[in-house]
């Protein structure tokens, strides 16, 4: 049987997404727009992905670029359900980066 895998703002509860609780206070999730990483680890957009995003939210505050939050989102538990779920598929953050820098 076939479970749905979550993207980062159902597992997170962060509600940054069109129509959800904290979009007006935080605005939109860039992962839950960026088209260009959509289907990446299964996720819708970026929402399996979000470590390699700008403009995340952690912990209720928005996080910068992935330079600066990378090292944070390794030990996230999210970051490790989509590497443990997704095992040989996952895609690595090179990878990740480099689709997003393609026109």
């Amino acid at each position: 049987m076939y479970q749905k895998k979550v993207n980062c703002w159902e597992f997170m509860h962060c509600s940054r997404v069109y129509g959800g609780v904290m979009d007006g206070k935080y605005g939109i999730c860039p992962a839950s727009t960026e088209k260009k990483l959509d289907g990446m680890n299964d996720g819708k957009n970026a929402g399996r992905i979000c470590w390699v995003v700008t403009g995340t939210m952690c912990k209720d505050r928005i996080q910068g670029s992935y330079d600066f939050k990378f090292n944070k989102c390794v030990s996230c538990s999210f970051y490790k359900l989509v590497k443990d779920e997704e095992g040989n598929n996952f895609v690595d953050s090179d990878a990740l980066l480099r689709k997003l820098e393609e026109h």
